[in-house]
Formats: C-alpha cells, sequence, structure tokens
C-alpha cells in the first residue's frame, strides 16, 4: 500500500514547484527579451558604423580613383579598432574587396552571398558566414556626390560576442532563479508549520474523518444542540433542535441569524460574556417548557463560542414514569403501609384500653379479610409481582374511599416473557384513572376485570364516574392531554404506548352519564402454553 505523503510535505513540494516554475518561466521571458535587445543594439552599432563608413570623403574618393585605394584599408582598420568589431570590409560595384582585417584577402570576392541587395542600393542587416566564420552584418550602400553608387561597406559583429554576452545575462538570471527558490522553499517550509499548526497538527483525512464522525455523533444525540460563535451567531443545529424549534412555532433558518434575536430565553450572549455553563434549566420559548443547559467553548483561555442543549420538557416527564412505573409500585406500597400502620395503631389502642376481647374480633377480622383478599388473588394469578401489586391498589382503592372490586375470570400463568412490568403499568394506570374519575360520585365504585384465554390477556376497568365526553375519546391517549389540569395526561399516554409496543389494541365504551369501560387485550403467552 502507498504511503499516504504528509500535508506540510506535500505544501512544501507544490509550493517550490510553483516558485521554480514561475521563477524559470520568467527567466526564460527575459532572456528572449534581452536576446532581442542585445541582437537590435549591436545591430544599431553596426549600422551606426557602416553608416559612418560610407559617408567618409577618405572612402568616396578612393573608390573614384582620386586617391590611392590603400586609404581604405588605413582607414578602416582604424574604425574597426575603435568601435571594436569584428570587420569593416569596403567593397566595389563588382563585390571585389577594398579592405579586409586580413589584407591577404583584399582583391578577393566579396564572401557570404548576401552582398547583391546592397549593391543594388539597399541597406540591411543579416547573419552569414564568411572568411571570418559567422557574424551579424551591417551593410550600407555607398554614394558620391551626384548620387551615384560606388559599392558598399559591411561591417560584421561576431556571434560569439553576442552569446558572451547572452552567457552574462544567463548567468544573472541563473542567479536570480536560485535566489528566488531558496526562499520559495524557506517559505514553504514557514507556511507549512504554519497550516500544521493551525490545524493542530492533524492530515487532511484526520480532520475528514473528525468532521464525519462530529456530524454522525452530533445528529445521533436525542438532545436539541444549538452552537453559536463568539458574536453569538447560530453557526450548527442539529435535526432534533430543529424539531423542537419548528414545534415551538420557529419556521425559519436559524443558521446565521443572532440567537438571543432568533428565539426567546437563549441566554447565549450572557454565556458567552461570562464563559460559565448553567446546567439543566427550565426555559420557555414561544411558550413550550424545556429543559436546556450552556456551556461556554474555551480555547486558550478565550471564550470563542457556545453550546445550548434542548429538551422537551415534558419527554423527561415521560422518561421518569415510564423507567419505572415505580410511581405505581410505590403507591401501592405507600398505601399498604399506611392501612397496615392505622391497624396497629388501633391494635395499640385497644391493648391500652385492656380491649382484650375486641381486640382479638378485629386482629380476627384483619386476618380473615386479608387472607380472603390474598387467597382470592394469588390462587387465581401465578406472577408474585401482579399480586403484590393489586393487593397494594386494594389497599389505594380503600385508602381513597373507593370501593375497588377484582374479578379474575380464570387462572392466569406466569408468562413466558415476563409482562409483569407491562401488566403493571397498563392496570395501574386505569385503575389510578378510574379512582380519580370517581371523585364526585356518591357511588365510588371502580371494578377490575381480568381475563387470559386463547393466548390473550383481558384488562377490563369500569368506573362509577361522570363518564368521558365523546369529544374527548380521540385524544384521550395523546402526551400531556388532561382535564385534570397542567403536568399530567401521561398515564393514559404510557397505556397506550405500552400496548403498541405489546401489539395490543385497546378500547373505550360508556356514556357521559354511566361512568367509563376501558377495555386492553395483549397477546400473553403462558408457560405451559394453554390455559389452565
Amino acid at each position: 500500500m502507498i504511503k499516504r505523503l504528509k500535508l506540510h510535505y506535500m505544501l512544501i513540494i507544490l509550493v517550490c514547484i510553483v516558485v521554480f516554475l514561475s521563477i524559470l518561466i520568467t527567466g526564460i521571458l527575459i532572456e528572449k527579451t534581452v536576446t532581442a535587445r542585445v541582437e537590435k543594439s549591436l545591430e544599431e552599432k553596426a549600422f551606426t558604423v557602416s553608416r559612418t563608413v560610407a559617408q567618409t570623403p577618405h572612402i568616396i574618393d578612393a573608390l573614384e580613383g582620386r586617391i590611392a585605394e590603400s586609404e581604405i584599408q588605413s582607414f578602416t582598420s582604424k574604425i574597426q579598432k575603435s568601435t571594436n568589431v569584428k570587420f569593416v570590409v569596403v567593397i566595389d560595384m563588382n563585390g571585389i574587396r577594398k579592405s579586409h582585417p586580413n589584407p591577404e584577402n583584399i582583391g578577393k570576392r566579396f564572401e557570404g552571398g548576401d552582398e547583391a541587395q546592397a549593391l543594388d542600393g539597399k541597406e540591411y542587416a543579416s547573419i552569414s558566414e564568411g572568411s571570418l566564420g559567422m557574424s551579424l552584418r551591417a551593410l550600407t550602400p555607398i554614394y558620391n556626390e551626384d548620387g551615384k553608387q560606388l559599392g558598399a561597406v559591411a561591417v560584421g559583429i561576431s556571434l560569439d560576442r553576442i552569446e558572451y554576452v547572452l552567457g552574462l545575462v544567463r548567468g544573472n538570471i541563473n542567479e536570480g532563479i536560485l535566489l528566488g527558490l531558496l526562499f520559495g522553499i524557506i517559505g514553504a517550509i514557514l507556511l507549512a508549520q504554519f497550516v500544521k499548526r493551525i490545524l493542530l497538527g492533524l492530515e487532511p483525512f484526520q480532520i475528514a474523518k473528525l468532521l464525519n464522525e462530529r456530524h454522525a455523533l452530533i445528529e445521533s444525540v436525542h438532545e436539541g444542540i444549538i452552537a453559536v460563535d463568539h458574536n453569538g451567531l447560530i453557526t450548527l443545529v442539529n435535526q432534533s433542535a430543529l424539531k423542537l424549534l419548528r414545534k415551538a412555532g420557529l419556521e425559519d433558518d436559524p443558521i446565521g441569524k443572532r440567537a438571543d434575536d432568533y428565539m426567546t430565553a437563549s441566554h447565549l450572549d450572557q454565556t458567552l460574556v461570562t464563559g460559565k455553563a448553567s446546567l439543566d434549566q427550565e426555559d420557555v420559548i414561544n411558550g413550550m417548557e424545556l429543559m436546556t443547559s450552556r456551556v461556554p467553548i474555551i480555547v486558550d483561555g478565550l471564550t470563542v463560542g457556545a453550546v445550548k442543549t434542548l429538551r422537551d420538557k415534558s419527554e423527561i416527564k415521560q422518561l421518569a414514569d415510564q423507567l419505572t412505573g415505580v410511581w405505581i409500585y410505590a403507591d401501592a406500597l405507600r398505601a399498604q403501609s399506611h392501612e397496615f400502620m392505622n391497624q396497629l395503631h388501633c391494635i395499640m389502642g385497644l391493648i391500652h384500653l385492656k380491649e382484650y376481647e375486641k381486640l382479638e374480633t378485629f386482629i380476627n377480622q384483619v386476618v380473615e379479610n386479608s387472607q380472603t383478599e390474598i387467597s382470592h388473588i394469588s390462587k387465581k394469578i401465578k406472577d408474585p409481582a401482579i399480586v403484590g401489586f393489586l393487593l397494594g391498589k386494594l389497599s389505594f382503592a380503600r385508602e381513597s374511599g373507593v370501593k375497588l372490586c377484582i374479578q379474575i375470570d380464570n387462572s392466569i400463568p406466569e408468562a413466558k416473557e415476563s409482562r409483569a412490568h407491562e401488566i403493571i403499568t397498563i392496570a395501574g394506570n386505569l385503575i389510578n384513572n378510574a379512582v380519580e374519575a370517581t371523585a364526585n360520585s356518591e357511588n365510588k365504585t371502580v371494578e377490575l376485570f381480568l381475563k387470559y384465554d386463547n393466548e390473550t390477556l383481558k384488562v377490563e376497568v369500569r368506573d362509577s364516574g361522570e363518564g368521558i365526553k365523546f369529544a374527548d375519546r380521540k385524544k384521550l391517549f395523546d402526551k400531556g392531554f388532561s382535564t385534570k389540569g397542567e403536568n399530567r395526561g401521561y398515564g393514559l399516554f404510557l397505556v397506550r404506548q405500552t400496548v403498541e409496543k405489546l401489539n395490543g389494541m385497546i378500547d373505550i365504551s360508556g356514556t357521559n352519564e354511566s361512568g367509563t369501560m376501558m377495555t386492553v387485550t395483549i397477546p400473553y403467552l403462558g408457560e405451559g402454553g394453554e390455559n389452565d
């Protein structure tokens, strides 16, 4: 497997390549420009010399025969030395040399083949090879005072001279490239270290992995999460928070908005200022009660943002009830304990009064009633948790001034998969609801009917209360709905939730005046798989 190159190495290599290519391309363009300028400069120098020679009277007189032709060689030699050109050659109209750096070539034809245009009266420059090698040549026609062409003069500058000048230029360019590359490497290393420090030493794939994990983590939690930056602007909202905000009637996109402007009671600006956490606070957003916590985000001692978590208060209450159903057990135990304490007080009073006959009668009555209840229930129901619960509910009903009648149609075996908690949740909430429903009734009676048949268990609760309005029946099992005031309406919701979990059914019957009968039917497979 190919080892992944680290980010700071990639940055160094990339910056060095970019710097090198930039400097190289710049050097090539500079060299081309300088080469063109050097050639142009040397060409202009050659033309300056050739024009000077062409207009010199000694040259014109010598070509017309008024003075000796040897004066041409003498004059051009001086010009050649003073101007530092490779050669100055004067030719007549037949192309015969009248001067040359090598005197032996005087009287011979001009070499290079580029003199024809000059003898036709045209001034031009060319690069040709002659007896002295390759050279840049400037050819200028020679005229007398009457305008008659007498010949031409050729001034040559060696190409070696041009290469020498260009070599000096290239040297400077190469030095610049190396120096620029050196600074580029140093800058690349410093940039890579700076980027690495900003990214906390993490590689891009590690950052991508962390971001994906962060997103998955934020979206997986049930709590709503809202994050703001140091200016109090919302930067992150997970789906749970969006659902709560929508439920509170806040439909706009919260990203980029000030938290304290977007929603009431955010208090995130306060957290940014104080830098202190605030945990498990009750807030109200648009009338919706929430449990919230606020925590500052501190980096290097500075508060750079804050996070707020949201939870529907009603869900927390429901969770507390659902986690235990403990209040059902506790209420039943409390009622039994209270009834037992009353009986103990009565016994103590009779002992104190020395009413021993009455004490014996009272104790026999208590024992008989208790044994009757225990015997009636324990013979029919094999699950001791349910038996204990129902005995507790009998005490609870007596304490509430309600007559609770329990009828068990046939024997109910223990379930293969424990159903005690679910049955207690269902029956307990239905009984509590029925007891409350008889509060204003003269004949306060609640009936519990249990029947096990054909792998199903039917739980039926009837009360002598005022009944339930038909308009309320559809929403009776909705979370938070109650006709008894605020912070109620969770018992029957838990009943519905438990019944749905068991794939059971709920039925409500009764009129507004004759009380209510609620029937729950759930699957129930006993240990024997058949009726006893």
